[in-house]
């Protein structure tokens, strides 16, 4: 049975393994987190090291690495390491930490529901009463949204008060993508181009080339091509060249995913030969999962 100090500690030191990308810790820097003396910190890293739930490395780079009983011993599962759920607050992704666990505590009602939530990494940025969101997690795709009601610091969990609970279809962007694609050539005036937007209702389109995908001209581009006394150019010399072409069998989260990283609003589909086959966008993923533009995954 670990003491409450001994279970500080090697929560601390998992925090800082995990924000290391691997890297082995000192007791120096458990000692800076926790506020301790660091001859404490040594003096209990022998009694977790005979417990087989830390081990040394020895070297001037040494120090100290978490066992897979040390993730058993603290009730995080150690593929956790790995799969990466990400927290966000205010809209914003918090870094170097991740969700190990969500545990849903009560259900009384559909409309009240708290869940605890396990997390890997420092919570000390995270307070009462922040709203945050949760996910997807890789499963299940789960996505959960709601306020912190309580924090504990030793476990590392949050006591969260949900509002929003959903789960992300396992669909393919093939299954949702538009095939009637709206597309541009490069020699296209911005006059006619505006008018094809305009007749489409369509806030983008790709730009294509001897059949394959070169650029994407937007409103954006449009408007830019306005302001700066341009519209004599053509498309091709306004476009946005920032396309991510997928693959139809990209799961839906994933491709959410891929929007946040890239900070894009369309994906373009195509065949391993680059060939157009479709197009998804943000409101594509939006009518497929009721209130998803709750949660902060795509930013464009």
């Amino acid at each position: 049975m670990l003491t409450s100090v001994q279970k500080e500690i090697l929560q601390t030191l998992i925090n800082l393994y995990q924000s290391s990308n691997g890297k082995s810790i000192k007791g120096e820097d458990i000692a800076e987190v926790m506020g301790r003396n660091p001859g404490t910190i040594r003096n209990q890293m022998q009694s977790l090291r005979s417990l087989g739930l830390v081990k040394g490395v020895p070297g001037p780079r040494g120090g100290y690495k978490p066992t897979i009983e040390a993730y058993h011993s603290l009730n995080i599962s150690v593929s956790d390491q790995d799969s990466k759920v990400p927290i966000y607050k205010n809209g914003k992704r918090i870094e170097d930490i991740s969700v190990a666990r969500i545990e849903f505590t009560s259900v009384p009602q559909p409309s009240e529901c708290e869940a605890a939530i396990k997390v890997l990494g420092s919570i000390k940025d995270l307070n009462l009463g922040d709203t945050i969101s949760i996910g997807p997690t890789p499963v299940n795709n789960l996505g959960v949204m709601g306020t912190i009601v309580g924090r504990d610091d030793m476990d590392n969990i949050l006591l969260v008060d949900t509002k929003t609970i959903r789960s992300i279809p396992k669909q393919t962007v093939g299954e949702i993508a538009s095939r009637d694609v709206i597309s541009f050539s490069l020699d296209c005036s911005i006059k006619e181009a505006a008018k094809r937007l305009a007749l489409n209702e369509i806030d983008g389109a790709p730009v294509m080339k001897d059949g394959k995908v070169v650029g994407v001209f937007t409103l954006t581009d449009l408007v830019k091509a306005i302001a700066n006394d341009r519209e004599n150019l053509s498309v091709g010399d306004l476009m946005s060249t920032n396309v991510v072409i997928v693959n139809e069998d990209l799961k839906i989260a994933n491709a959410i995913e891929v929007m946040l990283k890239k900070g894009i609003s369309r994906l373009i589909v195509a065949d391993n030969d680059q060939n157009l086959l479709g197009i998804v966008t943000r409101t594509d993923l939006i009518n497929i999962i009721t209130n998803l533009e709750q949660f902060p995954i795509i930013t464009n």
